[in-house]
Formats: structure tokens, C-alpha cells, sequence
């Protein structure tokens, strides 16, 4: 099963594409996973605050979560914007690399603040 064709034989040009909910839901699961990433820069500040006065490697940590998710927020945003056309582009293999490095960052730094004695 292939691409639709018209009568002819030639496959319909991509605007007669129907795509269903599918971008709907991928905008979605974007959004969710912002949310997750804003969960976690708040949870790490309110870690850092609730331990008194943050010294340098909080500090340290805490802008690291917060450019990290500030990137994450960036890149989202553009993705989404990219789903609200007919049909996307495939998301570039930069982008990607930015999202998980930023995914990760934050796991690490949000991590690191949970350690006990620093």
C-alpha cells in the first residue's frame, strides 16, 4: 500500500493529505513535556530555596536548569509551530539532539540538587 494516486496513476500532491488527529496529538505531547520540564525547574529551585541560602554549586545548578529549560521551551515552541502547517517537515536531527541533551541536562542538574551534603 503506497501513497494515494489519482486517476492517472500519479500520487495526489501532499495538500490532499488528511492527517487526522495525528499533529493534534503530537502538539500534545509537546506541551505535556514542557510541562514536565517546567515541573522539574520548579522543584529544583524550591530545593535550592528550601535549604536556606544557596551557595555557588546550587547556584550554579539552578541556571543550568533554567537555561536548560528555557532551550527546551525554545525548541518546543518551534516544533509546535512547525505542526500547525498541513504537513511538517521531519524534525531535524539538530533539534533533536537539542531536546535530549536539554532532557538530560535537566535529569542531571535536577539530580544533583537532590544529593545530600553538597
Amino acid at each position: 500500500m503506497g501513497a494515494p494516486k489519482e486517476a492517472g496513476g500519479a500520487p495526489r500532491p501532499a495538500a490532499d493529505r488528511d492527517p487526522g488527529l495525528q499533529p493534534e496529538r503530537t502538539r500534545l505531547a509537546w506541551r505535556r513535556t514542557v510541562l514536565s520540564a517546567v515541573a522539574v525547574a520548579a522543584l529544583a529551585g524550591r530545593q535550592v530555596l528550601h535549604g536556606g541560602a544557596p551557595g555557588p554549586v546550587e547556584t550554579v545548578l539552578m541556571v543550568l536548569v533554567a537555561l536548560a529549560w528555557v532551550v527546551f521551551a525554545v525548541a518546543a515552541d518551534r516544533r509546535m509551530r512547525a505542526l500547525a502547517g498541513g504537513r511538517p517537515a521531519a524534525l531535524p536531527a539538530w533539534l533533536a539532539l537539542l531536546v535530549a541533551g536539554c532532557t538530560l541536562g535537566l535529569a542531571v542538574c535536577g539530580a544533583a540538587l537532590l544529593l545530600p551534603g553538597r
